[in-house]
């Protein structure tokens, strides 16, 4: 296996949830960790837990589906932080209603977020690792994106663009040494599910954001030969 240590990670959404779970378990590994998202409190706990740890960690506040916002944060982040070895894209938001009764509004920040935010983002730091002809980029889809369910057209469609996104991207970059991979989790028990009421009550008996992270760690320290495309994670308990 790979040792990932000294590595430098960027983890959108990465104060609390999968994003957070994501970032400690690469800091635990000795991976230097940037991580995003818009509540500056939040960011701040975590990367001071992120600190403790024993790796520099940085946080950088604003919106993924403004582009200019990510330009700038990701420019700022390079000139302090350093380049990129692993991008984690996982910030994403989520409602949920009929194609009829939701608001366009509603499903237009889904799409933003989710799918263009993933698409800055992406290319913002691509150009670094094509630089140094190396990387790991990994999209947090979900199982939404692999089939659709009646009243999640706008969060399905997202992630199913994110799952078109990544396999685009994987065919171009493979030659750049650049491993794309595209992870679907059914339900974990994050916050954002959890305030969606996904978990019927009992966050213990779904996947748990850890459970997750492990996942993204034992990709990222497969030998650079090998690439996992694409993995779905299941609770199980039906």
């Amino acid at each position: 296996m790979e040792n990932i240590a000294g590595k430098r990670a960027l983890v959108t959404g990465g104060a609390r949830g999968l994003g957070r779970a994501a970032a400690v378990a690469l800091a635990k590994e000795g991976v230097h960790v940037a991580i995003t998202g818009r509540n500056e409190e939040k960011l701040i706990t975590t990367v001071e837990e992120l600190k403790a740890l024993g790796v520099t960690a940085t946080y950088a506040v604003f919106d993924v589906s403004d582009s200019d916002a990510v330009q700038e944060a990701i420019d700022q982040l390079t000139h302090t932080f350093g380049n990129f070895d692993i991008v984690i894209n996982n910030a994403g938001i989520a409602s949920f209603g009929t194609v009829a009764d939701m608001e366009p509004h509603t499903w237009t920040d889904i799409i933003n977020t989710n799918l263009l935010g993933t698409y800055y983002v992406t290319k913002a730091v691509l150009p670094q690792l094509i630089y140094k002809n190396e990387g790991d980029i990994i999209f947090v889809s979900s199982t939404a994106g692999l089939n659709g369910a009646a009243g999640t057209s706008a969060y399905s469609a997202s992630k199913f663009a994110v799952i078109g996104l990544a396999d685009s991207l994987m065919r171009e970059v493979r030659k750049h040494n650049i491993r794309v991979c595209t992870l679907t989790p059914s339900t974990i028990a994050s916050d954002m599910s959890k305030d969606l009421g996904l978990t019927n009550g009992d966050p213990d008996s779904v996947l748990q954001p850890e459970d997750f992270a492990e996942l993204i760690i034992a990709n990222l320290k497969l030998p650079r030969r090998a690439m996992l495309k694409s993995a779905s994670l299941w609770s199980t308990n039906p």
